[in-house]
């Protein structure tokens, strides 16, 4: 009797699945081997698919029994040797020539004869169908799910594989972390590892409970599964899963991403760096440290610029001052907030022409797409041109399908920006008194744009709302540099969408009534009160907000605006 070499393989590469089955193998062989009295070389063992050629353990066995080492294998059955044409004819050919005497497994018989290597390229012949069988219905249940927007794979950071209903949900905590470092990313204030750090503060950490690198942030802000699409080998597609954030805040981040190259790191935090250009010349402005104050001056980058340093402090001042004067009081804010309320319940606004038009247009995407793939599959367009117009599609589909839900769940849409626009003017006092200087050039980057810095003072374009705000202001310089188009004739009453009763209306024009006999002791009690007192252009502001939704922004509005 010969020597003999036990081979034992599992097809996968993960280790805590594969050890029992190959100690089971082991097991059996051995004992096979002892019942048999068989002499054992060597025991081998092989964690690789054998569907392709190129296992190492398999070569270096095989190069052993061609130097004589052994000469006979000694396997569980056919398919642990070879699923493979090209491994399963090399062992035949082996056993033609000689090099290989005996072949045993406990499962399937062998001898060296016509009949026995007939038999032998049976069996692996069979273990090739099934391994391709297995790959064919494999891909088939892969196509099925992607039809049903499913995504076929591991579920990224943020979501979890739930195994009960072979569906993915959210992670009930990291989901919120995710969304939180894309919000942060999208203001465009933080490079990727300062990103990558936050994200260890807060407790991020990838599936095996390691730090999650820069490289791996980049692939999760870059990643559209998380707005509701996902892609598969280059094709992009639409997913049943809850998506983390809107689309809109996904699109905000790749734009941040694409011109992440020109965000340079500061050897200095210098916050109010980036802000503002100078109104001189136009160059940005810099910062630098003197006699321990922080001065912003102009970067000089043009020509030989005139304009003054200011000190930190002093624009800490009037970006404060801003804050205040767009602030509204408490109680005002949360009598608007409750009136808005009462409005949206006592409403009969209805949104079904809206609705029916989006739903018209999600129809004209479906047929397009239809279109699409019927080119592709007709050789009319190249793949790559299919792919991009598919992706073009699909992020169409997916912001209608966004306003309608917009629609469906908020229901009078005019509300929230309402609400959104109240709760921002009341917390800018807050925010102006506890000094903190990244909130505070946070909030006014939301008001307004294009600042500038001339004589040590701040100037900027404020957005329609928030001019309205101070429109009275004693000091007007924070408005800055107007529009083409800064001043808007208050609408005629019938021109306004708001049907026989404007509510709401009413109300903020009793409110500023009222406030009149009060308007001293508000004086005193908010630097922003005489602001709203003495504007009846924000009352027009709110009407516009809430008229804004009904008919997607009234084309005279427009104009106004």
């Amino acid at each position: 009797m010969g020597k003999y070499f036990i081979y034992v393989r599992k097809s996968t590469d993960e280790e805590d699945r594969q050890v029992l089955s190959i100690e089971a193998q082991l097991a059996e062989l051995k004992e096979f081997a002892a019942k048999e009295k068989l002499e054992i070389a060597a025991s081998l063992c092989e964690a690789k698919t054998a569907k392709e050629p190129g296992r190492k353990i398999f070569g270096q066995m095989i190069d052993s029994i061609e130097k004589g080492e052994a000469d006979g294998i000694l396997s569980w059955h056919p398919d642990r040797l070879a699923r493979n044409p090209i491994d399963g004819g090399r062992i035949i050919y082996m056993v033609d020539i000689g090099k290989i005497k005996f072949l045993k497994f406990p499962t399937f018989w062998f001898e060296n004869t016509p009949q026995g290597k007939f038999m032998l390229n049976i069996a692996f012949g069979q273990s090739k169908y099934y391994i391709d069988n297995l790959s064919e219905n494999v891909k088939r249940g892969f196509r099925q799910k992607l039809r049903r927007g499913e995504y076929p794979g591991w579920a990224p950071i943020g979501y979890v594989n739930d195994l009960k209903t072979h569906s993915i949900i959210l992670d009930a905590q990291k989901h919120k972390l995710v969304k939180r470092i894309f919000d942060l990313y999208s203001t465009g204030d933080y490079t990727l590892k300062q990103i990558t750090q936050i994200a260890d503060d807060i407790g991020l950490k990838s599936y095996k409970d390691k730090h999650i690198s820069v490289s791996m942030i980049q692939k999760i802000l870059q990643n559209p599964f998380y707005c509701g699409l996902f892609r598969y080998k280059g094709e992009i597609y639409q997913g049943v899963h809850e998506p983390i954030m809107a689309k809109k805040l996904f699109d905000r981040v790749q734009e941040v991403l694409k011109r992440r190259g020109r965000i340079k790191p500061h050897k200095h935090n210098f916050i109010f760096t980036g802000l503002m250009k100078c109104g001189t010349c136009g160059c940005s402005i810099t910062a630098e440290t003197k006699k321990g104050h922080i001065y912003y001056r102009c970067t000089k980058k043009k020509d030989n610029c005139n304009e003054k340093y200011a000190r930190e402090e002093l624009i800490l001042e009037k970006l404060k001052d801003i804050l205040f004067k767009v602030s509204l009081p408490d109680d005002w804010a949360d009598k608007m907030v409750a009136e808005a309320e009462k409005e949206k319940l006592s409403s009969a606004q209805s949104s079904n022409a809206l609705v029916f038009k989006y739903n018209e247009q999600l129809k004209q995407i479906e047929n397009k797409l239809e279109k699409l793939l019927d080119a592709h599959l007709e050789n009319v367009i190249e793949k790559d041109d299919y792919l991009r117009k598919k992706e073009q599609f699909f992020n169409e589909k997916l912001e209608l399908e966004e306003k309608l839900s917009g629609i469906k769940n908020k229901g009078n849409n005019w509300l929230e920006p309402l609400k959104d626009f109240i709760f921002a003017s009341k917390s800018a006092k807050k925010i102006a008194c506890e000094g903190d200087l990244s909130k505070i050039k946070s909030f006014v980057k939301n008001i307004g744009s294009n600042f500038i810095l001339k004589d040590k003072k701040i100037e900027f374009l404020a957005d329609f709302g928030w001019r309205l705000m101070a429109q009275n202001s004693q000091n007007p310089d924070w408005l800055g540099r107007r529009d083409s188009n800064p001043r808007m004739a208050a609408p005629k009453a019938a021109a306004l969408p708001l049907g026989d009763s404007p509510k709401l209306l009413t109300y903020f024009v009793r409110l500023r009534s009222d406030s009149a006999s009060r308007r001293s002791e508000a004086q005193h009690s908010s630097r922003a009160s005489s602001a709203v007192g003495d504007s009846p252009k924000l009352l027009t502001y709110f009407v516009r907000l809430r008229a804004k939704t009904k008919s997607e922004r009234s084309p005279a509005l427009e104009q106004g605006e």
